[in-house]
């Protein structure tokens, strides 16, 4: 188990087989744990809690260039119940940890599939024949305006607010904000494109939302539930997305005539028809996972807490 101390101080990780053996800067430190009375995947969750993340913060030293002294590390005080009980409560976690990372594994798995077959119908197989047009011609768009900031809020409270890539995850973004008054709307499955620097940075709405001005929102213009089509083909998009990103004053933006002049080909509708029906079922296997990792993830930020505090005690007897 490794400690930043400098810079992110508090980021919590844990030392691979890989790196087993390499060398540590002078930005972390290295616990050497006592087998005896202490589990390292305990010891890992411990820290990576409220409780654990408490103990650290009220450690740190200095304002103008924070810091975690190592004399100050060794007074973290760490609950300790007993050592079977510390063993059982890190499988919980871990299992609960190994079922989001497989679940994410196959996410990118489906989606490297996805991106795979969209190259090689739409680009690798491009004929010479094909229309081209700008996004406007395939895709309605609406570019993002932010709420007043009174309306917002992280009790849960009204809309979704997304407002730009720093709400972005892998392929649906993460909900921290809602707003009692939207004004640009984006609805379910639709794409979304930062269109603030980071410029391109690309998701799909998981729900109705809100769009800030930093988010646009894309649909297909002949059928919304195109969704597949509508993601990957903005996806395909990304580097003449991104070249905007030099173009603002002093943060990179894109803007509505941006997105107009961008020229593609369009491929007949018959092959976007085949396109959607083979790929949604592995976007629809995509969202029913991320679906589960959200739920897994909640359970475990729920029960590590609870565990860490005693508040739930484990029966160490049970063989479940």
């Amino acid at each position: 188990v490794i400690l930043s101390i400098v810079g992110s101080i508090g980021f919590i990780g844990r030392i691979s087989n890989e790196l087993d053996g390499a060398n540590l800067t002078e930005n972390c430190v290295k616990f050497n744990i006592k087998s005896t009375i202490l589990n390292d995947d305990y010891l890992y969750y411990f820290l990576t809690s409220s409780i654990g993340k408490d103990e650290i913060e009220k450690r740190i030293v200095g304002s103008t260039q924070p810091k975690l002294p190592i004399y100050n590390i060794k007074d973290i005080d760490v609950l300790l119940p007993p050592l079977p009980e510390q063993k059982q409560i890190a499988s919980v976690l871990s299992s609960l940890d190994d079922k989001i990372d497989l679940l994410h594994r196959q996410n990118k798995t489906l989606e490297q599939i996805a991106e795979t077959l969209f190259r090689q119908w739409f680009v690798e197989e491009a004929e010479e024949g094909w229309e081209k047009g700008t996004i406007e011609d395939e895709f309605y768009f609406t570019m993002g305006q932010s709420p007043p900031g009174a309306t917002l809020n992280e009790t849960g409270t009204g809309l979704i607010f997304y407002q730009g890539s720093s709400d972005f995850g892998f392929r649906f973004p993460n909900p921290r904000v809602y707003t009692t008054a939207p004004t640009r709307i984006a609805n379910k499955y639709e794409t979304l494109v930062s269109v603030r620097a980071p410029v391109g940075d690309i998701n799909m709405a998981i729900d109705k939302c809100c769009l800030g001005r930093g988010v646009a929102a894309f649909r297909y213009k002949y059928d919304e539930t195109f969704y597949s089509y509508t993601y990957y083909k903005l996806r395909s998009l990304m580097l003449l997305i991104k070249q905007f990103e030099d173009c603002g004053t002093v943060f990179g933006s894109i803007g509505k005539d941006d997105f107009k002049s961008i020229v593609n080909l369009i491929p007949p509708k018959r092959l976007i028809d085949e396109f959607q029906k083979s790929v949604r079922v592995l976007d629809d296997k995509v969202m029913l996972n991320s679906i589960q990792i959200r739920t897994l993830t909640n359970l475990r930020d729920t029960l590590l807490p609870k565990l860490m505090s005693g508040e739930i005690r484990l029966n160490l007897d049970s063989h479940d």
